[in-house]
């Protein structure tokens, strides 16, 4: 309890998923708690027993009785293998009933999600709002209480995107296409960043997910379609070379297919559990 105390002032632990914002980081705390109290049952009889059994045997013991040709006991035994096989299987089926319940490519209940395309460069996240025909950068502005569905690829190497206090953290890889279902319970900003090492700019390249009420989505919708930034090739290629903006940029105007583009340009294929199957 004195270490816990002692970072109750830390951010990891007000911006990390052990606060969090939607049903996903709830998820995924509820299941750290839950393994980690089975844990204490393995790591506590070692962290009790150890410095027991050395004052136990200790030289100068010589009050108990000395048995140099024990070598089995039935109690023994059993205490050695039940519980580790008993825990073992307990959180098989946790863990596999929970892999179930947050995979990242199972669509969230409720309403009909946002539709968003993120694009990971060096140094930045591109998001494309297929539903809105915009897109901007090193922002995403999500409803609150309604799910949100990001495809996601990258436009050079292999990344990774976490938003901790929303989801887990899932791959962006050239050429191919992974996905993740978040959803914000209440309006916030919440920081979302690139976890796979990229060069010089990788400790940067971080993001804000702002959760808005859905009124305050449609506004900030409306706004960024009448702006007067566009993002056409001209554009792109100065936007995806490697470099780091200093603050979020909207465009009201994109190339249509931008996404599909990206993906084709770096390899074309397509990942997802149905093809996986076959």
């Amino acid at each position: 309890m004195a270490p816990l105390a002692c970072l109750g002032g830390c951010t990891a632990l007000s911006h990390g998923f052990l606060n969090p914002q939607g049903p996903v980081a709830g998820h995924e705390r509820d299941l750290f708690f839950t393994v980690s109290i089975v844990l204490l049952f393995v790591a506590g009889p070692v962290l009790l027993l150890t410095p027991l059994f050395a004052w136990h045997y200790r030289l100068s013991n010589r009050s108990d009785a000395y048995r140099p040709k024990w070598n089995f006991s039935w109690w023994v035994e059993g205490l050695i293998w039940i519980p580790p096989a008993g825990i073992v299987i307990g959180l098989a089926v946790l863990l596999w009933h929970w892999t179930q319940i947050d995979d990242p490519y199972r669509r969230l209940p409720g309403a009909a999600p946002v539709e968003v395309q993120a694009i990971a460069l060096d140094w930045k996240w591109v998001f494309v709002y297929t539903d809105l025909g915009v897109a901007s950068v090193d922002r995403l502005t999500i409803p609150a209480g309604r799910p949100v569905h990001i495809k996601l690829t990258s436009g050079t190497v292999m990344q990774s995107m976490l938003i901790p206090q929303l989801a887990g953290q899932i791959y962006a890889m050239g050429g191919m296409t992974t996905e993740l279902n978040i959803q914000a319970h209440r309006p916030g900003r919440f920081r979302g960043e690139n976890t796979q090492y990229n060069g010089a700019g990788f400790q940067q390249q971080k993001f804000d997910v702002v959760a808005v009420s859905p009124a305050d989505y449609d506004r900030w919708a409306a706004a960024a379609r009448s702006g007067k930034r566009t993002l056409y090739a001209q554009t792109w290629r100065r936007l995806s070379a490697r470099s780091i903006i200093t603050h979020p940029v909207e465009f009201a105007h994109i190339t249509p297919n931008l996404f599909e583009h990206v993906v084709a340009a770096t390899g074309g294929m397509t990942h997802s559990p149905q093809k996986a199957a076959r």
